[in-house]
């Protein structure tokens, strides 16, 4: 197996990707979509799209064959709420932070995909766990509008932007009431009156007074918040209390086009049916069960498995978790909702929903299921080859195609792993050689 994945990558790098036709094959697939998985199965790309998927595909005559006889293949991880390409040495080293700025005027207007550092070294970090895409937020600080986030692929290339301005975030709940003036009233009254301030600027907008570093709204705001008004662009709201998710879901009824998306909705469990009604998608914390806030009091790992089974599309995200192990510990976390689902009195996750929690459901939220988050045809052939089941922690990715480029195996931390492995003595200390 790794000769015949070492030969691939040496064709690669013979021939254009997009002239490429690639035919993966006798793996166990899981195509995303909610699925079970398929043993002795075949994956199909050509010109960086999914082909075919799935049992019963034959390999295309003339197409570069991979042999995942043991392995698994399968659709690459969406990481659903990121600030890779955005922060290199943390928050702490404001140099390396572009997810936040604190003395700008701006807020809904900023967009991030400018900002992004494809060469960033988590990229190459989470590309390695077989994270393929993610959604990169910015974080409010003076303003509960961060901005317009992104999505982008992990790519080894120069271009990583998907979609640019692909949503806006806006933080509500306890964080949102300390941007705001202290109190959830302050911050419904900011947003209902940003939204009446790009109102305004519609209906005059060579009248608007968003000019002056005071003013209230700029006007790069003003046309910012227009296209969330106007359903262009997905609102995605920050929110963890079960009235405060009712509080969301009560905005379309003043403002009919919004498209809405929650994040974290730790009591989400307690209004589930109405989320459901609402067609509201979800990205929630995976395994929030503690009472860690004030708003989080009614948290309980059942809550992604209750959303689900009340018909919730429900995504899986590291919000509120610890980061610093990386993205792609949502496959662990999603294999702790199939884990869980076996405990007397716990609600959790199949196999295939829970996998589709951090594939094609991130996409659905966003409104890119069509573009990407699964193996089915059309898609773009985001492929992962792992050792074995890439719910357990004892499997691991061997290899990574991304728009159907192969993808290195290789980032700065296993290149650092191998150069201190044996360690030799040479003219110059270790960390010059």
């Amino acid at each position: 197996m790794k000769r015949a994945l070492l030969l691939l990558a040496a064709a690669f790098v013979a021939a254009p990707a997009t002239a490429q036709t690639v035919a993966i094959v006798n793996g166990t697939v899981a195509l995303g979509d909610g699925s079970d998985p398929v043993p002795n199965g075949t994956v199909v790309f050509r010109d960086g799209r999914i082909v075919a998927a799935g049992a019963g595909v034959s390999a295309p005559t003339g197409a570069t064959v991979v042999d995942a006889r043991g392995k698994w293949v399968v659709a690459g991880t969406v990481a659903a709420f990121t600030d890779l390409g955005l922060v290199d040495g943390g928050y702490g080293v404001p140099e390396s932070n572009d997810a936040s700025a604190a003395s700008t005027p701006f807020g809904a207007s900023l967009d991030v995909a400018p900002a992004i550092n494809p060469a960033s070294v988590p990229i190459g970090n989470e590309r390695l766990g077989g994270v393929t895409r993610a959604f990169v937020a910015p974080r409010p600080d003076d303003s509960i509008f961060g901005g317009q986030g992104a999505v982008i692929d992990l790519g080894n290339d120069p271009d990583p932007i998907t979609r640019a301005r692909a949503f806006q975030f806006v933080e509500l709940g306890e964080r949102g009431a300390v941007i705001s003036g202290g109190s959830r009233p302050a911050t419904y009254a900011a947003l209902r009156d940003a939204f009446a301030q790009a109102q305004d600027y519609r209906r005059n907008p060579s009248g608007f007074d968003g000019r002056g570093r005071d003013a209230l709204l700029k006007r790069a705001d003003a046309q910012a918040l227009l296209d969330v008004l106007d359903g262009r662009t997905p609102l995605l709201v920050h929110a963890e209390r079960a009235s405060d998710i009712r509080a969301v879901l009560a905005l379309p009824r003043e403002y009919p086009k919004l498209r809405l998306v929650l994040l974290g909705a730790s009591e989400g469990w307690m209004v589930a049916d109405e989320i459901a009604r609402a067609r509201v998608p979800v990205i929630a914390s995976a395994l929030a069960d503690l009472p860690a806030s004030f708003e989080q009091v009614a948290a309980t790992e059942s809550n992604v498995g209750r959303l689900t089974r009340a018909g919730v599309v429900t995504a899986i995200s590291t919000v509120g978790l610890n980061t610093a192990p990386g993205e792609h510990v949502v496959h662990q976390y999603a294999g702790n909702l199939v884990a869980i689902a076996k405990v007397p009195g716990k609600t959790g996750l199949t196999w295939g929903e829970a996998f589709a929690a951090i594939t094609s459901r991130p996409a659905q939220a966003m409104g890119m299921d069509a573009e990407i988050g699964s193996l089915r045809p059309g898609r773009r052939a985001d492929v992962v080859i792992w050792s074995g089941d890439p719910l357990e922690l004892s499997s691991s990715p061997e290899a990574v195609w991304i728009d159907g480029r192969q993808q290195p195996q290789t980032s700065r931390q296993r290149r650092l792993r191998d150069r201190y492995l044996t360690p030799t003595e040479g003219a110059l200390p270790k960390a010059y050689d």
